[in-house]
């Protein structure tokens, strides 16, 4: 059998339960890791807003658009990434819907959105080096860059700030208790 990879009316992924699913696999029930997750180590910068569930971040500029990517907690518990590929410019993109898809060393994943809007660029350095998602999650290791659809609709299902740390913290537990 081939790479996993994503094949017409549905996924191919070596999670537990085998190939050829129909439904996109989760981004980290993959990744669920046997030791408690220390959080002391990941960061989470403030002014961003994140879609906890989907372990992805927004960083809102003033012209109305948004930088979008993976969480340090979601790097941490995918492990590395060979490949990133967002969807091209000019996509529709709804909130906690796909931006893009990574290939791990046994899955290919969907990476969500945290806001809603049109891509307007993605980025190009991700094409040859995919690394810079670990090595750099909120720098250079960015997805893509979308035109915001409605900010204040999508905030209901953003956290920032203090409130950030606590919501990873008990999102990663929530991966600890199904081991």
């Amino acid at each position: 059998m081939g790479r996993p990879g994503f094949k017409p009316g549905g996924w191919r992924h070596a999670s537990p339960g085998g190939f050829d699913s129909h439904v996109p696999p989760p981004f980290l029930s993959l990744f669920a890791t046997t030791t408690t997750m220390n959080l002391s180590d990941v960061v989470f910068p403030p002014d961003l807003h994140y879609l906890v569930e989907h372990d992805v971040w927004a960083r809102v500029h003033g012209d109305g658009s948004a930088t979008v990517g993976i969480t340090a907690l979601g790097i941490k518990m995918s492990g590395e990434i060979h490949m990133c590929r967002a969807k091209p410019v000019g996509s529709q993109i709804e909130q906690g819907r796909a931006i893009a898809v990574v290939e791990l060393a046994k899955a290919i994943v969907s990476v969500k959105s945290a806001v809603a809007g049109t891509v307007l660029a993605v980025n190009p350095r991700l094409e040859e080096s995919p690394e810079l998602v670990h090595s750099d999650p909120y720098g250079d290791g960015w997805i893509a860059r979308l035109a915001l659809r409605d900010l204040d609709a999508d905030r209901a299902r953003l956290v920032q700030g203090d409130e950030v740390l606590e919501a990873m913290a008990r999102h990663a537990a929530t991966f600890e208790e199904l081991e």
